[in-house]
């Protein structure tokens, strides 16, 4: 299998789409619901779902618990120049969680989707 799916959970997929296609080079596959959404980018795919009564990823739990974006996990993404990706993002007014992080095998930074979910943009050294 050489594709890996990870599902986020947003606020408004519209929106989410716009942001992902426009600021991290994704291309939309589907669009079947306005509730879910598959994104791609080398290989990776990125399902994204809204909470939903009904059915799918964005499923409200037999028990109320309503799924919500956010929090610390996180997909990772390679890119090529960090520092002029950042200054793009910055110009589109793209909200990041913190600075550059200077780790021992590259450099990263944390922004967010518009609904809060953490992305990390990682670039190696070297």
């Amino acid at each position: 299998m050489s594709t890996v799916n990870v599902r986020y959970i947003v606020d408004d997929v519209d929106e989410a789409i716009e942001f992902y296609t426009t600021h991290l080079g994704f291309e939309e596959v589907m669009h079947p619901a306005p509730q879910f959404a598959i994104l791609s980018r080398d290989g990776f795919r990125l399902l994204l779902s809204a909470p939903s009564p009904t059915a799918g990823g964005g499923h409200i739990s037999p028990d109320g618990q309503v799924p919500t974006p956010g929090g610390w996990n996180r997909m990772s993404l390679v890119v090529e120049d960090l520092a002029e990706l950042i200054e793009a993002l910055h110009v589109a007014g793209v909200r990041f969680r913190n600075e550059i992080v200077n780790g021992v095998g590259g450099d990263q930074i944390i922004l967010e989707d518009p609904s809060g979910n953490p992305v990390e943009l990682f670039q190696y050294h070297g």
